[in-house]
């Protein structure tokens, strides 16, 4: 027989959460883990399955008076006190339980300020953050949007110190985006083991990958197509308008059906796993 790999539940942490769980996340004391859903944030001991602490609550008692709600949560990797949120209007809040049993006061909160001249109808939904990540030394966090990927220092809460464009081409596309429902994926990103570089996925089954040293960035494409075992990626560059290179794709070829929203970076080798619909590709660095 074919060996069957099968994962069975050890612990069920039940009853605490009433609306769609987006973000779980191991404390660095390792015997506490936080979980969140679009309006609350709970913690939980790792041995303890039917109780729960309510750390952050964001539900107005009338909700109609709704704003925002919660799309990602992790706590610190270093300082087991001391976790981030985000929101759907672009924003994060930096959270002490020192400081208070429910973290509804914010000790940092991070927002870029808006450019009036390029607000749009999309906007407010393109700003919206789906990911939040901090760096492995502690000291930054990284946040992915719709269409680009930003950097933070814990330090400095009035603007990120790097933006990288993830799909800048997709910003005229915003309305087809908009009509198929697109714009409102949710794509995750990741660092590599020394903070050094940056991944996170787009369309198309490509997925972005910045050198933050040299300020480089390649697109590469995850597909049975491309990817031949031991075969290497070949860069690939959308064209925007204007006549069409010969290794170009153009924009409006896009398959907006093939997308990566999940990328994980191993902590310590050059590894990456980069999940594509179905199909699961590990590429790692060439060995000459």
């Amino acid at each position: 027989m074919d060996l069957m790999v099968e994962a069975s539940p050890r612990r069920i942490f039940a009853n605490a959460h009433t609306y769609h769980i987006n973000s779980i996340s191991v404390n660095s004391d390792h015997e506490t883990y936080l979980s969140a859903d679009d309006l609350r944030i709970n913690l939980w001991h790792l041995e303890i399955t039917d109780r729960s602490f309510n750390i952050v609550d964001i539900k107005p008692a009338n909700m109609e008076e709704l704003t925002e709600v919660i799309t990602a949560a992790e706590f610190h990797p270093h300082q087991c006190n001391v976790f981030v949120y985000s929101s759907s209007k672009g924003t994060i809040r930096l959270c002490d339980m020192r400081s208070s049993a429910l973290c509804d006061r914010h000790s940092k909160f991070f927002e870029e300020p808006e450019d009036p001249s390029s607000r749009s109808f999309f906007s407010e939904i393109i700003s919206s953050i789906s990911d939040v990540k901090f760096s492995h030394s502690g000291r930054y966090m990284m946040t992915r949007d719709y269409l680009s990927v930003k950097v933070w220092d814990l330090n400095m809460e009035s603007r990120p110190v790097e933006t990288h464009q993830v799909h800048e081409y997709l910003r005229s596309k915003l309305c087809s985006l908009y009509e198929n429902d697109c714009i409102f994926d949710k794509f995750e990103c990741c660092w590599n083991g020394s903070d050094s570089a940056i991944m996170t996925g787009s369309y198309n089954n490509f997925f972005r990958m910045f050198d933050r040293d040299t300020r480089r960035d390649v697109t590469l494409e995850a597909s049975r197509e491309s990817s031949k075992p031991r075969a290497s990626l070949k860069p690939r560059k959308v064209c925007t308008g204007g006549k069409r290179k010969k290794d170009e794709i153009s924009v409006d070829s896009l398959d907006f059906n093939k997308k990566i929203l999940h990328t994980a970076w191993h902590p310590a080798d050059n590894v990456i796993a980069v999940a594509a619909t179905n199909n699961l590709y590990i590429f790692q660095d060439k060995i000459n």
